[in-house]
């Protein structure tokens, strides 16, 4: 059998919500390769797909530094691409998992960026952390002619503000550290009351906030935490009650 490179998405959090062709493929594997956050750390994607792995698959954890030094983070693109193209070369079924879906903020861009080889790649979607939020929260991402924005919170608060005043609904993703100024741009923007916050959705530990405006500006977070707006359903459910 040739070899095979396999990006795999697993989704949210939940175990039961990776798809059934990525569990499928999980089951295959000869070599996976999964993302940890620090050296020697737990890594979340593989406590959501252990239960799927073959007995036969080998599970290799590569550090991906959370780090401000850009050289230091691309050293170890540039190695793990590297190291994936390498197994696939030698013939065998390679998985690299990565939280929510591959092609969404995920570290799987940057190594795809680097394949050299992508005849023998396959790319596995999985539900985004935000689809999870709205399904949990009974909110709608966008409805009928509604525009949807997905804005990262890292971005200047110029971009901010003007996605804020020209959508309909947003997620904003990438929330911890920055919430204070997230919740300043809302209020501005006389948005808090169509905003919610969820953090580690699906999971043990879920949060969820309907009322941001109560919320400390220095209320602590875990990482995995995320805005919904949306500017129109709460007047719409009201209209209908």
């Amino acid at each position: 059998m040739s070899g095979k490179l396999y990006a795999l998405s697993t989704g949210p959090g939940a175990a039961d919500l990776i798809t059934v062709r990525g569990a499928r493929i999980l089951g295959k594997l000869d070599v996976l390769y999964a993302p940890a956050g620090r050296k020697g750390g737990d890594s979340l994607a593989l406590s959501i797909v252990r239960e799927y792995l073959g007995e036969q698959t080998d599970v290799r954890c590569c550090h991906f530094p959370m780090s401000a030094d850009s050289a230091e983070k691309e050293a170890v693109w540039d190695e793990v691409a590297a190291a994936l193209e390498a197994e696939v070369q030698a013939g065998k079924q390679v998985g690299f998992i990565t939280l929510g879906d591959a092609m969404l903020f995920s570290t799987w861009v940057f190594l795809l960026q680097r394949l050299q080889h992508r005849q023998n790649l396959e790319i596995v979607p999985g539900v985004t952390s935000f689809a999870a939020i709205a399904a949990r929260a009974q909110t709608p991402l966008a409805i009928e002619q509604q525009s949807l924005a997905v804005v990262s919170c890292t971005a200047p608060e110029s971009d901010i503000r003007q996605a804020l005043a020209q959508h309909d609904s947003l997620v904003l993703m990438k929330v911890y550290g920055r919430f204070a100024r997230i919740k300043a741009l809302l209020a501005q923007a006389g948005l808090l009351d169509h905003a919610l916050m969820m953090a580690e959705a699906t999971l043990p530990d879920e949060q969820c906030w309907r009322q941001l405006s109560e919320v400390s500006d220095d209320q602590p977070l875990p990482y995995f935490s995320t805005i919904l707006v949306n500017k129109q359903w709460e007047r719409l459910c009201k209209s209908n009650n």
